[in-house]
């Protein structure tokens, strides 16, 4: 199952007001992929200059793109959209601790989401 990344801005826009998690490290933000029987995955990576320079912004980056490619195959749902909005813990938190920040998050947002369906 191949994980692409969004791009556009419109892209991560279309996201915003989806099932949402919050965790030390980012807040997870998802909805089902606006164009029907598409099965690929796809994550976007908010990191703002309110973090830090462009070392410190590319570390956080690399560190969440590093999760995603570990804990994604195995509980991301094809079809989905998901970004992940960087908070400062991203930086140093321990990074088994920031899989087990992405593995609740996408079991979350996914529990709601379909307890949303539901009612």
């Amino acid at each position: 199952m191949a994980l692409e990344t969004l791009k556009k801005r419109s892209e991560f826009l279309r996201l915003r007001g989806g099932a949402r998690f919050a965790t030390p490290s980012f807040v997870l933000e998802t909805r089902p992929a606006a164009e029907a029987g598409r099965t690929d995955i796809r994550f976007g990576y908010t990191v703002t200059k309110k973090l830090g320079g462009a070392v410190v912004r590319n570390r956080i980056r690399r560190r969440l793109k590093a999760a995603v490619g570990l804990i994604a195959p195995k509980l991301a749902r094809p079809g989905h959209d998901y970004v992940l909005v960087a908070r400062a813990a991203a930086y140093d938190r321990a990074f088994a601790d920031l899989k087990k920040d992405l593995e609740r998050a996408l079991q979350r947002v996914h529990h709601a989401a379909a307890n949303a369906a539901k009612s």
